[in-house]
C-alpha cells in the first residue's frame, strides 16, 4: 500500500512550478479592479505632467478625464445604439461564418492527407494576408459595402480556428480511434465519440482567438465605407483629430471583445465539463 501522506510533499514539490494559489473570488476581483485602477492613474499622470519617454510621449495624450466626459457625451447622444448595433451585426455576421467554415475545414485536414494536400497550401497562402489588404478586392467582390465588411471580419476570425481544429484533430492519440474501432465504431462515430470531443479544447481556443481578431479587423472594415459602427466612429474622430473620442472607440471595442471572448470561453467550458486547466487550484 502506497503512503499518500508521505508522497504529497513530494508530488507537491513536483507539480509546484506550474501550480497557481486561487484566490477566493472576492480577493480576485478587487485584485483585477485594483490592476486596472493603477493603469489609468499611470495614464492621468503621464498625460498631466506630459511625460517624454524616449520614443513614446505622452504630451498630446488624452487624460482619462477628458475620454471619461467624451464616454459620457457618446453614452448620452443618440449615436451609440447604431454604432454598436451595427459593429455587433458586421463582427458576429463574418464569425458565425467563419466558426461553421473553420472548424468543417480543420476537422477535413486534420483527419485527411488529401484534404491536407489539397486545401492547405492555398490557405497558408492567403493566411498571412492583413485585413486592410483585402479592402480593394472585398468592395470590387461584394455587390454591398456591408457585405464587404463582413468579409473582413471573417478573414481575421476564420484562420485562428481553422489552426486550432487542425493541431486538436492531429493532436488526438491514435490509439483511442484504434479502440474505437476495435469495438466497431463506424467513421461517423469515431468523428462523433472520438474525434470531436478530443480536439474540442483546442477548438474552443481557436474560437475565442477568432472572436478577438474579428473585432481587431473591425476598424478595418469599417474603412471601407461607413455611416455607423465602433470601428467607424473611431476612423471618424481619427480624421477629425477628436483624440479623446479615438480612446473612446479602441476602449469599446476592446471591452466588446473581451466580453465576447469570455462569453465563448464560458460556453466552452460548459460544453467540455471533463476539460480542466492544468495548473489551476
Amino acid at each position: 500500500m502506497v503512503d499518500i501522506s508521505t508522497n504529497a510533499p513530494a508530488q507537491r514539490k513536483k507539480g509546484g512550478a506550474s501550480m497557481r494559489t486561487r484566490l477566493p473570488p472576492p480577493r480576485r476581483l478587487l485584485l483585477r479592479l485594483a490592476s486596472v485602477a493603477g493603469l489609468v492613474l499611470l495614464w492621468q499622470a503621464a498625460s498631466t505632467y506630459r511625460l517624454s519617454l524616449g520614443l513614446v510621449t505622452f504630451a498630446n495624450t488624452p487624460p482619462p478625464s477628458e475620454v471619461f466626459e467624451a464616454a459620457l457625451a457618446l453614452a448620452h447622444s443618440s449615436k451609440l445604439l447604431p454604432h454598436l448595433g451595427s459593429s455587433l451585426m458586421r463582427v458576429f455576421g463574418g464569425y458565425l461564418v467563419a466558426c461553421g467554415l473553420g472548424i468543417l475545414l480543420g476537422l477535413a485536414i486534420g483527419r485527411t492527407k488529401w484534404a491536407e494536400d489539397v486545401l492547405l497550401p492555398p490557405l497558408e497562402l492567403i493566411r498571412p494576408i492583413p485585413a486592410v489588404a483585402w479592402i480593394p478586392l472585398a468592395i470590387l467582390m461584394f455587390p454591398s459595402a456591408e457585405a464587404s465588411m463582413i468579409f473582413i471580419t471573417f478573414t481575421g476570425a476564420v484562420f485562428p480556428i481553422l489552426l486550432n481544429t487542425i493541431h486538436g484533430v492531429e493532436g488526438i492519440d491514435h490509439r483511442l480511434i484504434a479502440s474505437a474501432r476495435s469495438l466497431g465504431a463506424g467513421r461517423g462515430a469515431i468523428l462523433r465519440e472520438v474525434i470531436v470531443p478530443g480536439a474540442l479544447p483546442s477548438i474552443v481556443t481557436g474560437l475565442a482567438i477568432g472572436m478577438g481578431t474579428a473585432w481587431f479587423c473591425l476598424v478595418t472594415a469599417e474603412m471601407i465605407s461607413g455611416q455607423f459602427g465602433i470601428g467607424y466612429y473611431t476612423w471618424e474622430a481619427y480624421t477629425l483629430q477628436n483624440y479623446a473620442d479615438i480612446v473612446v472607440g479602441m476602449l469599446i471595442i476592446g471591452a466588446l471583445g473581451m466580453a465576447s471572448s469570455a462569453l465563448v470561453r464560458k460556453i466552452g467550458a460548459w460544453a467540455m465539463p471533463w476539460h480542466a486547466v492544468k495548473g489551476r487550484v
